[in-house]
């Protein structure tokens, strides 16, 4: 391998002439790094916003979703692993330009655009042309992410984006050694760059059974979130169904996501979530001084809105978010 390989800016591989980065999705061409994704969306579909999850950034809204192949983790748990884990030629695609993207999102009255299903930093050109365009149509813009990603490109990205999600996948170096192939300190600094950026931002922390759910690592997520993100930013405890490389593991009981969210309200998050349970309490917003229901979910849909320009109509106090 040359000392003087291109390096991909997402992940920083090093990758030799005709090679590819560890996400599949760009290949060195004598010396330049080239997109085998661009153009290239292998899904799409029209999703509520809280499927994502967002629960503080347009409520109740359709968002226009879509994925190219490509990740640069290789979580063991993936749920979309048929898309994440692929390379570009495993899904025969016509090219789509960002604009047709946009048009797509307009004629389903989407007023969000999703970059979403595998990580969407492996098409990082393709994102921020899109989310150009979509701007200049009047779209928002919104990003889910793993966070596992250099400072220069996320800040590209930042610079378009209305909201980011970031999954905070453990809070330990060996769990994202062991499980994810990739490392947390690069996570960790994502969120914190996107926190002092001024974006929206929530956080999402998957509960796997025996791997990432003792108290300590709870502990110390929460601690963490509150002192690096602050008291404000949503946090939500979801809840692991077996799949992919972790089949002999059982969903994360109830009672696990329950106890979490009550260790990260008592560490002083105002808002924390428990999500892949329809009709758990968890599911709501609550007003963090009168406690009253702001914002009443069931499952991904919203069924009741106690807010008055994004504050609580019972109390005034405002809710932290993104509501028009």
């Amino acid at each position: 391998m040359k000392l003087n390989a291109p390096r991909c800016q997402a992940g920083r591989c090093v990758i030799p002439e005709g090679g590819r980065g560890r996400c599949q999705a760009r290949i060195n061409v004598r010396g330049q790094l080239l997109s085998l994704v661009y153009g290239r969306p292998i899904t799409e579909h029209v999703d509520p916003i809280e499927k994502k999850p967002f629960f503080h950034f347009l409520p109740g809204s359709q968002a226009y979703s879509f994925a190219t192949s490509g990740c640069a983790l290789r979580c063991r748990f993936c749920q979309n692993w048929q898309i994440s884990q692929a390379r570009p030629e495993d899904y025969r695609v016509q090219f789509t330009p960002p604009g047709a993207l946009v048009t797509r999102a307009r004629e389903r009255k989407a007023p969000v655009v999703a970059f979403t299903y595998n990580e969407p930093t492996v098409f990082t050109e393709y994102l921020c042309d899109t989310a150009r365009a979509a701007r200049k149509a009047g779209l928002r813009c919104v990003l889910v992410s793993c966070g596992f990603m250099n400072e220069a490109p996320l800040s590209e990205m930042i610079e378009v984006l209305d909201a980011i999600k970031i999954d905070l996948k453990g809070f330990s170096p060996d769990f994202y050694k062991n499980v994810s192939s990739a490392r947390l300190e690069p996570v960790l600094r994502s969120i914190k760059q996107v926190a002092k950026s001024g974006r929206h931002l929530e956080i999402v922390n998957l509960v796997v059974p025996t791997l990432n759910d003792s108290e300590k690592m709870l502990d110390g997520l929460v601690k963490w979130v509150v002192s690096e993100a602050g008291p404000d930013v949503p946090l939500h405890f979801t809840r692991f169904h077996p799949d992919f490389q972790l089949l002999n593991l059982p969903p994360t009981p109830v009672e696990t996501l329950e106890h979490a969210r009550s260790v990260a309200m008592s560490a002083g998050l105002k808002y924390v979530y428990v999500g892949n349970v329809p009709g758990d309490p968890g599911n709501n917003t609550y007003c963090p001084s009168c406690k009253a229901v702001c914002i009443q979910r069931e499952g991904f849909f919203v069924t009741a809105v106690r807010m008055k320009a994004g504050k609580c109509a019972a109390c005034g106090c405002p809710i932290a978010g993104v509501w028009k």
